[in-house]
């Protein structure tokens, strides 16, 4: 077959695809497709716009002077009245120890100890030295407790030989003035739990007097201790 036979190119017999040029909806689809790429776009260039104007507006951000910063870190470390409210709990004395193993349904194990307070680096922490027995074993602990100036809460952690875990825990000091509510984590390798929330509480009767309580919120909620310490100063 010729050439001329079959159409030449742009000829009155040429094949063509004008199916595909004129097709409504096809036609649609793609204009549909470059609308949405379009809009795509504009988006991307917006979000790295609105992301480099944030970016430039924390480097604008002007740095305290070196005056003030030296400034607020002298604030932040100088002791300070909520520091001179944990001195009712220095001194030595004697603690009476009651344990609700089988939780506060129950009857407690009640033990003796002596709990050796003093402050530490300037004032700024109460270091504990606690000596007891747990379970007919010799028992003892290292407890700090201050105030952190900066975070505006009172924080504190516990160390012990019956443990290879530390706890810590932070709070305030109720509007009484002598009840510190203090929350934090604790590890039960027991039970193999871990992170269950306890709040701790301690009641400065007065002077010579005070309580620090433990509650297992996440087993047995906040209103019964699992544990009850009672510290009474020594008479000299």
């Amino acid at each position: 077959m010729s050439m001329d036979s079959y159409g030449k190119v742009g000829g009155k017999n040429a094949p063509h695809d004008s199916h595909l040029i004129n097709n409504p909806k096809e036609v649609t689809v793609k204009r549909m497709l470059m609308l949405l790429g379009a809009v795509v776009l504009m988006l991307a260039i917006l979000l790295v716009g609105e992301s480099m104007a944030q970016e430039k507006k924390k480097a604008d951000k002007k740095m305290p002077s070196q005056e003030e910063m030296m400034r607020r870190w002298e604030e932040s470390m100088k002791p300070g009245e909520a520091h001179k409210k944990l001195e009712a709990m220095v001194g030595t004395f004697d603690a009476e120890v009651k344990m609700w193993m089988a939780g506060p349904a129950g009857e407690p194990t009640v033990s003796k100890g002596v709990s050796e307070n003093k402050l530490v680096l300037g004032g700024r922490y109460v270091q504990q030295d606690f000596t007891s027995e747990m379970m007919n074993q010799p028992f003892s602990g290292v407890g700090y407790t201050g105030y952190d100036n900066f975070n505006k809460k009172y924080v504190g952690f516990w160390i012990d030989n019956m443990s290879t875990g530390m706890s810590t825990m932070d709070g305030k000091l109720d509007k009484d003035g002598k009840t510190y509510v203090m929350w934090g984590k604790m590890d039960e390798p027991m039970t193999g739990e871990k992170g269950k929330k306890v709040k701790y509480v301690t009641r400065v009767i007065d002077n010579d007097k005070h309580v620090f309580e433990v509650y297992d919120v996440t087993a047995y909620g906040d209103k019964k201790p699992t544990m009850q310490v009672t510290y009474t100063r020594k008479k000299s």
